[in-house]
């Protein structure tokens, strides 16, 4: 006997599941995420945002308007200090930094979302090793704090934090206060650099410049000094038949 064809709805539901799966939406991140990088290098939005702003905008309009797509392009791998310089050069210190530091938001909440919709489920299994876990174990007990000293130190790219942050158990508002927060510093020092450029020796250019470059060594030491702590120290070796039975008589070890 033949057997009965597949109904139309198991096959509807076999789809929707497979497509739905850890494995797909991770796929699909990456393919988003290539395109992302690929238009990017293609179309190169940051000489539209720095040099190409439309004229005819002006005062409130244009500041809500360059801080979305100062969002759009920070998920987009846009480098932010480029997008900061402009804000500055385009709007001035006040204006610029309330517009970077929004769009700032904007683009970690995008990155954030997808990570955590498309990647979370198919990447938390792959966890492993010393270095992911206490990132991860950072991130998920103690998000706001370990978030906002990522932010305010330079060091760690802006989009690999977005995306471990979304791959951990790390909540919205944590994440979104913690950017906001500690992302004005740094910001505010790329915006004023941007709106003093036309004058490289005046005070507040020089003031930025050097915050910058202080930042940043900051960063640089921090970084090597959690690298050589998570590398140092080798664990206590575990003794043979610690955990394994014990002569004849089949008893473990305790």
């Amino acid at each position: 006997m033949l057997e009965p064809a597949a109904s139309p709805a198991g096959f509807t539901v076999r789809c929707t599941r497979t497509l739905l799966s850890p494995w797909s939406r991770l796929s699909l991140l990456v393919v988003m995420l290539a395109a992302a990088v690929t238009t990017v290098l293609v179309l190169e939005p940051q000489r539209l945002l720095s040099a190409g702003w439309p004229p005819q905008l002006s005062g409130a309009a244009a500041v809500v308007l360059f801080g979305l797509a100062y969002g759009v392009c920070t998920a987009a791998f846009v480098p932010r200090p480029i997008l900061n310089l402009a804000a500055g050069a385009l709007f001035g210190s006040q204006a610029g930094l309330v517009s970077a530091v929004a769009g700032t938001v904007v683009g970690a909440g995008i990155a954030f979302g997808l990570g955590r919709v498309l990647g979370q489920d198919a990447l938390r299994p792959l966890l492993r090793g010393r270095a992911l876990l206490a990132a991860d174990g950072q991130l998920s007990r103690h998000g706001f704090r370990t978030m906002l000293a990522v932010r305010l130190f330079p060091g760690v790219p802006f989009a690999a934090a977005n995306y471990c942050a979304a791959v951990s158990r790390m909540g919205w508002l944590p994440f979104l206060l913690a950017t906001g927060i500690g992302s004005v510093p740094n910001t505010a020092a790329y915006v004023i650099a941007g709106s003093s450029a036309s004058s490289p020796t005046s005070p507040a250019f020089l003031i930025a410049m050097g915050f910058i470059a202080l930042s940043g060594l900051g960063a640089a030491v921090v970084a090597w000094r959690k690298r050589h702590r998570l590398r140092g120290g080798p664990g206590k070796p575990v003794q043979p038949g610690a955990s394994g039975r014990t002569g004849a008589s089949g008893t473990s070890g305790e």
